[in-house]
């Protein structure tokens, strides 16, 4: 059974600065994808960054609205992925959800899953 635990969100000045964390435990076998989310009310739930692991190389990727404040980074040997937030605006504030996509020992094909949420608010 996986857990994804996010930490680091929290209150935050505008030019501020935030780092996210997300931490996958379980019976993993490599990680396919592994990247975060964000939903602000009365909004969809969108794509914020995300990494794709290749066979020798790895990817990432970035909404428009953060490209160049945003860096996402990764220590899948720990199986973890981080989101470290610059300049931030209040137009980011949203609940960030670390997703993962993530093959599993126990089965042939990868599968998806969510972390709880951490809430990011972006105020004076």
């Amino acid at each position: 059974q996986v857990q994804l635990v996010e930490s680091g969100g929290g209150l935050v000045q505008p030019g501020g600065s935030l780092r996210l964390s997300c931490a996958a435990s379980g019976n993993i076998f490599s990680i396919k994808t592994m990247g975060w989310y964000r939903q602000a009310p009365g909004k969809e739930r969108e794509l914020v960054a995300r990494i794709t692991s290749g066979r020798s190389t790895y990817y990432a990727d970035y909404a428009d609205s953060v490209k160049g404040r945003f860096t996402i980074s990764r220590d899948f040997a720990r199986n973890t992925v981080y989101l470290q937030m610059n300049s931030l605006k209040p137009e980011d504030t949203a609940v960030y959800y670390c997703n993962a996509d993530l093959f599993m020992s126990t089965t042939m094909r990868s599968s998806d899953f969510w972390g709880q949420g951490t809430q990011v608010t972006v105020s004076s």
